[in-house]
């Protein structure tokens, strides 16, 4: 099991307003509203995109590492590369 597993584009500020919010863990990322989840960080500061946080958080969660690293490869800061 890959323990030191991140989320592309969650940084520890917005991790630890989710954690105060309930959402401490993959499966309860991945089971979150994207819209609900950003709310939540609203007031942390900078840019952030949600959109990909809770597809990485189920495949971290069902231990799909290698399709979270092709997928974490793919992206940037968190979003899908145009």
């Amino acid at each position: 099991m890959v323990t030191s597993a991140k989320i592309e584009g969650i940084g520890p500020k917005i991790a630890e307003v989710l954690a105060k919010n309930g959402i401490d863990t993959f499966a309860k990322l991945a089971e979150a509203k994207d819209e609900d989840t950003q709310e939540m960080i609203k007031d942390v500061k900078g840019n952030h995109k949600t959109d990909t946080w809770n597809e990485q958080a189920s495949l971290a969660r069902d231990e799909k590492w290698d399709e979270l690293k092709k997928m974490q490869d793919e992206l940037d800061g968190g979003v899908e590369k145009k």
